[in-house]
């Protein structure tokens, strides 16, 4: 395998629907005494819908053919969607279920945080659980003491170490859970969406660790929604669909086909019914377009070229002081900036009927990738009273172009590339 740590080939997970499986070993003992008997299996016929019976061969792909390789100190994301495969992918690869069919070779030993409450033993305290988790994996007592201090450290639960895991919150629960398997050396570490459950600050300091792991030449598997963390920590991902690996690639072309598959992008958005619009007994939303410089209602920019954001709306109060206001965010759900008329009261009133207002953005702003808009109308005042509020109303692509980017072909850092003024000259005064 070389410096492959993990090889995946052809590996498939079935499961079948009405046969043994069912969750519990109650139901799965009627079903295993049903078939022995050869009667109908009672389980199969359980079904909360109240459509009819199920074949008791029904059975689905919770993965299929999926084949991928990961080497040593790499960070790989996951990506899909609830119910793509991935939860069943991270229990494969950590021997927690077994596939139906394909091959897997790991060297290493392999550390999970799948789900909260896997892994630790109820009864035991948190001092008990460090060791029985180290011993598991193969350590010896000197060398999980001499991570001990270090891992509760991380955890912040040094006044409960000596208190059963049971007692303890969620939050709690993880933090313990993720400080034992990234502090215990395992040569590969699988972590899947259970870090969303700790505050923004843990996960923050959960991600560097991971990035940590990673450089000391360790490998991490990495499922989770939060494209921006994905975006950051993996350089290549794999996305999930259906059971089905779709595509093995670097990471931010993974990020834009997943984010492009499961929205909608549009240059134009019209409410024609004002009845049905955005809004309230003041002022309701008729339409928001995105237009490029020569007027053209457009979903792909140049990105040293300016754009246009219109927005129509009825108001239906007199000598009304409203206030239209964009919000920006990028592919990652990354709020970039908000802009906004003028909200002073003494801003110019408007009169009853369909107004535009129309929002220029410059060129040579935005970084490349696509931008989602969120528009809302306000009244600005002693009470602050918003109108209405439509979140990714719509979306755009900036396309890269021979601008600041230039012949410089890597990946260009941050959210926004503005274009900036410079001045280059020789200075002999030094």
């Amino acid at each position: 395998m070389s410096n492959t740590v993990i090889r995946v080939e052809n590996l498939s997970k079935e499961y079948r629907l009405g046969d043994i499986g069912h969750g519990s070993l109650h139901r799965d003992m009627q079903s295993w005494w049903a078939r022995i008997r050869g009667k109908d299996d009672p389980n199969s016929r359980i079904d909360t819908s109240g459509s009819a019976k199920k074949n008791k061969n029904e059975s689905f792909w919770a993965l299929k053919d999926g084949s991928f390789d990961v080497e040593q100190g790499e960070v790989l994301g996951i990506i899909g969607r609830n119910g793509a495969g991935k939860s069943t992918l991270l229990k494969i690869l950590s021997r927690v279920t077994a596939p139906t069919s394909g091959t897997i070779k790991i060297k290493g030993r392999i550390a999970s945080l799948l789900e909260v409450g896997t892994g630790f033993h109820p009864e035991l305290s948190g001092r008990d659980n460090i060791y029985l988790n180290g011993t598991i994996l193969g350590m010896k007592k000197r060398e999980i003491d001499a991570k001990f201090d270090e891992i509760v450290k991380f955890a912040e639960v040094e006044k409960f170490i000596d208190t059963p895991v049971k007692r303890y919150s969620s939050g709690m629960y993880v933090r313990l859970a993720f400080a034992v398997a990234a502090h215990l050396e395992p040569e590969i570490l699988i972590i899947d969406e259970v870090l969303a459950v700790g505050d923004a600050a843990f996960q923050k300091k959960c991600l560097g660790k991971m990035g940590d792991v990673a450089k000391g030449g360790r490998t991490v598997l990495f499922v989770s929604h939060n494209m921006d963390a994905v975006l950051n920590l993996c350089k290549k991902a794999i996305l999930l669909e259906g059971g089905k690996m779709i595509l093995y690639a670097d990471t931010k072309k993974i990020v834009d086909l997943y984010i492009g598959a499961n929205e909608g992008i549009s240059g134009e958005k019209v409410w024609n019914d004002i009845s049905n619009a955005p809004g309230d007994d003041i002022v309701r939303l008729h339409a928001v377009r995105i237009r490029n410089d020569t007027g053209i209602i457009t979903t792909n920019l140049d990105i040293q070229k300016p754009l246009y954001i219109e927005m129509e709306f009825w108001n239906f109060k007199p000598n009304a002081r409203l206030v239209p206001n964009i919000h920006f965010y990028n592919n990652t759900g990354i709020h970039l900036f908000a802009s906004a008329t003028n909200h002073d009261n003494n801003s110019h009133p408007l009169p009853i009927g369909l107004i535009r207002a129309i929002c220029k953005i410059p060129g040579n702003l935005f970084a490349d990738g696509r931008i989602k808009i969120t528009t809302n109308i306000s009244t600005h005042g002693f009470d602050n009273i918003i109108h209405l509020s439509v979140s990714d109303v719509l979306s755009f692509n900036v396309e890269e172009t021979y601008g600041v980017r230039g012949k410089y072909i890597y990946g260009w850092p941050g959210v926004l590339r503005p274009s900036l003024e410079w001045t280059l000259d020789k200075y002999d005064n030094i």
